[in-house]
Order: C-alpha cells, then sequence, then structure tokens
C-alpha cells in the first residue's frame, strides 16, 4: 500500500486533538462541567473532583475532520481510499461504522450532560442507556446486512453468515457489539487507560487493514490512533480532563466499527482483551457477591482492584497496555505468517 493517506489521517487527527485541548479544556472549566467523585470509588480519587469531562468530544471533532480531510486529499490525488469507496459495500460499511461511533459518543455525551448538569454521577437510566445502545446496535447490523456482509472469517475458517447456522452470527454479533461499547466505558476508570488501550488496538486495526489493504478501514483506524495520541496529551496523569462517557462509547463504537469493517470482528477478542478483563471483572465480582456474599476482587473493574493492592496508576496504564499489545500481535500474526 503505497498510498500515504492514513500517515496524513493520523497527523491531523493528533494535531486536531491536542491543540483543542487550549480551547475546549478552559470553556469545560468555564461552563464547570466538572467529573463527580463516586463515593465508592478508591478515597484518593476525591482529588480529582471538579477536573473537566466530556472531553471525549475532542476526539470525535478530530476523528470527522480528519476522515473528511483524508477523503478530499484521496479525491485530489485520486489515492485507494477514494477508489475503494467507489464500491457500495465498502462505502456502507465504511459509513456505517464511523456512525456507530458517533451515535454511540452521542448517547455518552447525553449521559454526560445530565451528570453535569445535575451534578451527580448518576447520568442516564440503565434501562434508557440499554435501549439507546441496543436501538443503534441493531440499526448497524442491520446496515451490515444490507451492504452486503454475508460472510465471517473465524480461526476456522470463513462462515457464511446468511443461511443455516451462521444465522446465529446476528445474535451474537448484537451482545457483541452492545458489550463491547460497554466494556471500553468501563475501562475508563484511570488517567489515560482508555485512550492507551485504544491506541494500540487502533494501531492493530492499522497494520491488518494495511495487510489486507482495507484503505477505509486504515483511515479510520489512523484517525482514531491519532485522537487518542492527541488526547493523552491532556489525560495522561495527572489529566487535565477526562474523556467522559462521551469519549469512552465513541471509542467503544470505533473499535468495534473496525473490527466489523475487516469482517473480522473476532479479532477484536484479542485486540481488545483487555476491555474483555474489564468487563469479565464486573460480572465476575457482581454474579459472586449475589451468590456468595464475598468479593473476588478489592473493587471491579480490575483496573481499580490494582489501585487497591498498591500499583500507581501509571503502573497499571503501562501493564494494561503491553497486555493489549500482546492480544494485538496474537490477532496480526495470522496475517503476517502465511
Amino acid at each position: 500500500m503505497k498510498d500515504i493517506t492514513p500517515i496524513i489521517t493520523v497527523i491531523i487527527s493528533f494535531g486536531i486533538t491536542a491543540l483543542l485541548g487550549f480551547k475546549v479544556i478552559p470553556y469545560l472549566h468555564k461552563l464547570k462541567f466538572g467529573q463527580t467523585i463516586l463515593d465508592i470509588g478508591p478515597s484518593w480519587h476525591k482529588n480529582k473532583q471538579g477536573t473537566p469531562t466530556m472531553g471525549g468530544i475532542m476526539q470525535m471533532i478530530a476523528v470527522l475532520a480528519a476522515i473528511v480531510i483524508s477523503l478530499l486529499i484521496s479525491v485530489i490525488i485520486k489515492g485507494e481510499l477514494v477508489g475503494e469507496l467507489k464500491d457500495g459495500k465498502a462505502l456502507a460499511m465504511f459509513v456505517s461504522g464511523i456512525v456507530l461511533a458517533f451515535a454511540m459518543g452521542f448517547i455518552g455525551f447525553l449521559d454526560d450532560y445530565i451528570k453535569v448538569v445535575k451534578k451527580r454521577n448518576l447520568g442516564l437510566t440503565a434501562k434508557q442507556k440499554t435501549f439507546l445502545q441496543g436501538l443503534v446496535t441493531a440499526l448497524y447490523l442491520v446496515c451490515l446486512a444490507f451492504a452486503g456482509m454475508t460472510t465471517t472469517w473465524t480461526p476456522f475458517g470463513t462462515v457464511s453468515i446468511t443461511s443455516g447456522w451462521g444465522l446465529l452470527f446476528w445474535p451474537i454479533a448484537f451482545f457483541f457489539v452492545y458489550g463491547f461499547v460497554n466494556a471500553v466505558n468501563l475501562t475508563d476508570g484511570l488517567d489515560g487507560l482508555a485512550s492507551s488501550v485504544t491506541l494500540v488496538a487502533a494501531c492493530a486495526f492499522m497494520v491488518i487493514s494495511g495487510i489486507s489493504s482495507l484503505m477505509g478501514v486504515n483511515v479510520y483506524a489512523s484517525a482514531v490512533a491519532g485522537a487518542c495520541a492527541g488526547f493523552l496529551v491532556w489525560n495522561m496523569h495527572p489529566a487535565k480532563v477526562f474523556m467522559g462517557d462521551t469519549g469512552s462509547m465513541f471509542l467503544g463504537g470505533a473499535v468495534v466499527g473496525m473490527s466489523f469493517a475487516t469482517e473480522r470482528p473476532i479479532l477484536l477478542i484479542a485486540i481488545g482483551i483487555v476491555y474483555l478483563l474489564e468487563a469479565l471483572s464486573v460480572v465476575l465480582q457482581v454474579t459472586c457477591y449475589k451468590l456468595t456474599k464475598k468479593r473476588i476482587f478489592k473493587m471491579s473493574p480490575i483496573h481499580h482492584h490494582f489501585e487497591m493492592v498498591g500499583w500507581s496508576e501509571e503502573k497499571i496504564v503501562f501493564i494494561f497496555s503491553t497486555v493489549g499489545f500482546i492480544g494485538a500481535i496474537i490477532a496480526i500474526l495470522p496475517f503476517v505468517i502465511k
């Protein structure tokens, strides 16, 4: 792949996100859109009270701007991106994946807005959030079906998803999308954690899509990677801004959209292993407590457990990102070793 559009996309997305911090963060301070820290969280998180949240808006703006600019560049130079998107299926997969991320991000924005206006960590009710996320997920899968997604890759070969047992793909995909979006949301609990882990995931999809000559996914992943890196300028410990549900749900939709656009969503199990472990820790904690009144972890999601045993936020972010990197390598290996 000789087209340098993805490289340009990364630079643009990084630059826009990093620069937006100079304007958006003071504006959020002015509006008093500060984070309210739950009483059940670690006591030392109280010093984060008032740190501006909803910073995910910076990432959303940067990703959209970077993709639009990349499309314009590709049209001018007659690059691979515009050539690929002339195919109806490729265009539909590309656009629906982007819309998924922004729709999930909008739900997160509503949740954040209610929290900061009412000055409490409640936001949308569980039923409201579940309904909206379920609706967006269902519409996304309908778009994929109408786009012409008829197969999916597994370690055991390509499987048809239009008949027989293959039809089970769609209900499984529903819970897959819904689950991973919320798993990314759970991962956003420490300074720099969600952005760092998602940066690794986006880079993995950049490599996979590059090898597979999927320019749409490559540009999308590049935009997300750049936005995550740019956000880390402001979000690394001690964070000057939090992404909020706006950012975490946007990133959740983005990684899911990238995985389905490759028609290999199963790869997200390895690439998103950290998200999976975070969500699993919550499920195990709740289930165990309901059955035995005992807890497996000192606190869940699991990143809080490691905080409680004395790990610094920086150490947790490094270790979790390393775990994500190992998962990404496992997902990439089949594309390299043929």
